[in-house]
């Protein structure tokens, strides 16, 4: 029998006030008590913030859905992100917000998304390439390798250069560090003020934060050169940079390209890395289904051809969403299972939670990614499961996460067998994106 999946240990039901924010800030998820995986809606109380975690699908539905213009989502979190992401589409709200997305969404239509392909296919044999001298038994660091494969789609699907481009490694490597140097929350998160409030980052947070804007601004130059050259490629920076608001005919500044291009960096390079590192050692432990996978990527000529390998990276989602948790605001005075939320209350969307919840999920811990093709696994994913959120805020590039995973996957199952090692098993914890605290080892070799 395959062992469960790692998960947080959490806290004790009860913890001081003190011990609570010191268990939040080094990781959301192991501060969060067990009740939560079974509980409908939870209430918080702190003297920084009034929150509710909300577990119940017509709320979850409410807040994303039906009304997600009265539920705005909060600057708690990414006033944190902010040295980063600027004012980006991940940050935004209001007019703002609905101008960024209106010239966004083309470029990640899906009749588009068949544009990248080729580009996936270059990354994956790219990665391939420099995993092969590594793959005689020994153990190397998956994250990494990861990282280093979802960073190069990045670069080439937006600005047509592979990874170990000056520009792209550079800003491949500065934005490591900036992560390893960012909490997911800092003062902002439990202090409200204004944007010129001090927020106590560290010196390497803005430093990092400084460079990887300044390399991208450098990028978005180059680009505008060309294309008033007329010789740009085809590729989605050139057409995120091109493409007028249908309403107001006017393109992105290039101080706006910088901050849609950092989130691009965050959500495609960041939440695909952890993703596709999660979905390895999930394979390495499940050596039946890794060899039903690898058996299928050698025969996979489409993406439709990749069922096993998309539903292996839904169920990665499921047990290690990138983005753990949500955060929007109440706009105004509600009643959430009578119980009132005061205007300016945070409410906690978790996909954490939801997605191992013990009420919608048939054995919610455990890695089976044949649950896809069951009406109940169907029909749970239906009232708890969105890895890319949900409503109008849905992610962009969800579509174009899930043809990288599976081009990504096929590729490295095609030629390598992954093993666990016995004695190392990954801690999940939230910085940016769920990742592993020390890392996922794996033991590599050519398949025969």
């Amino acid at each position: 029998m395959s062992p469960l999946p790692p998960k947080p240990v959490p806290r004790a039901p009860r913890v001081s006030l003190w011990r609570h924010l010191r268990l939040f800030r080094a990781d959301i998820l192991s501060a969060q008590p067990a009740r939560l995986y079974r509980a409908w809606m939870a209430e918080f109380r702190t003297p920084f913030f009034h929150s509710f975690l909300l577990n119940d699908p017509k709320l979850v539905r409410l807040v994303l859905q039906e009304r997600p213009r009265d539920f705005p989502k909060s600057d708690r979190i990414g006033a944190g992100l902010r040295p980063l992401l600027g004012n980006s589409v991940f940050l935004t709200n209001g007019a703002t917000w609905e101008r960024q997305r209106r010239i966004i969404d083309p470029a990640f239509e899906g009749g588009r998304l068949k544009e990248s392909l080729p580009a996936m296919r270059a990354a994956g044999e790219a990665a391939v390439t420099r995993l092969a001298p590594l793959a005689d038994g020994r153990t190397v660091e998956i994250e990494e390798m990861a990282s280093h494969a979802a960073a190069d789609v990045i670069f080439r699907t937006l600005f047509s250069i592979p990874i170990e481009h000056e520009v792209a490694s550079e800003t491949f490597h500065a934005f490591r560090a900036h992560q390893r140097s960012q909490p997911l929350l800092n003062l902002a998160a439990f202090l409200r003020g204004p944007r010129w409030m001090p927020r106590l980052f560290s010196r390497e947070t803005r430093a990092t934060a400084r460079r990887i804007r300044a390399l991208i601004a450098g990028l978005v130059e180059d680009r505008a050169a060309e294309i008033a050259a007329g010789r740009a490629p085809p590729d989605l920076a050139t057409k995120i940079m091109t493409t007028p608001d249908p309403e107001t005919g006017e393109t992105f500044t290039p101080e706006e390209m910088v901050d849609q291009v950092a989130i691009f960096f965050l959500a495609g390079h960041e939440t695909s890395a952890s993703a596709l590192g999660w979905a390895l050692y999930l394979l390495a432990t499940h050596p039946e289904v890794q060899e039903r996978a690898a058996g299928e990527a050698r025969g996979a000529a489409r993406l439709s051809d990749m069922r096993l390998i998309r539903d292996v990276f839904r169920e990665a989602l499921r047990l290690y969403p990138p983005v753990p948790m949500m955060v929007r605001e109440a706009g105004r005075e509600e009643r959430f299972r009578e119980r009132k939320v005061r205007r300016g209350a945070q409410l906690v969307l978790s996909p954490w939670h939801l997605h191992r919840h013990e009420r919608f999920w048939d054995d919610p811990d455990g890695f089976d990614p044949d649950r896809w093709n069951r009406a109940e696994g169907r029909e749970s994913a239906r009232a708890a499961y969105m890895p890319f959120s949900a409503g109008p805020r849905v992610c962009p590039g969800a579509g174009f996460a899930m043809a990288e995973a599976a081009v990504l996957l096929a590729a490295l199952l095609g030629r390598f067998r992954f093993e666990a090692v016995a004695g190392d098993e990954p801690v999940p914890v939230a910085h940016l994106t769920v990742r592993a605290r020390d890392g996922i080892r794996l033991r590599v070799t050519e398949r025969g």
